[in-house]
Order: structure tokens, then sequence, then C-alpha cells
């Protein structure tokens, strides 16, 4: 896993816990990734990598 990656998936997970929203993890097309809550994304579907649910156990 790219370094740039995991950095996105680590601020995703913290995000997640700390706000408790739904954080979309997505590759931003320009070779970065972003993090935003879900609700806020209206970005292509295809280029979510991961989403982050606090409230799924």
């Amino acid at each position: 896993m790219p370094q740039a990656l995991s950095i996105a998936h680590a601020r995703g997970w913290n995000l997640a816990t700390t706000l408790m929203v739904c954080i979309t993890v997505f590759h931003a097309g320009n070779g970065e990734y972003g993090v935003m809550p879900s609700a806020e994304y209206d970005g292509d579907p295809a280029t979510i990598i991961h989403e982050f649910d606090p409230f799924q156990p």
C-alpha cells in the first residue's frame, strides 16, 4: 500500500471516530487521495477507496 494511501486511511479512521460521522477515502485522480465526510462527497462513486462508518461494529 503506498504511503499516501496509508496516511489517507489513518486520517479517515481518525476523523470518523473523532467526529462520529461517516468518512469517505477517495482517489483524487492526480495521484493523491482525499478524505471527507461521506454526506459531502458528490464525486464519481468509482473513485471511492473506502468508507469508514463509526456506528458499524
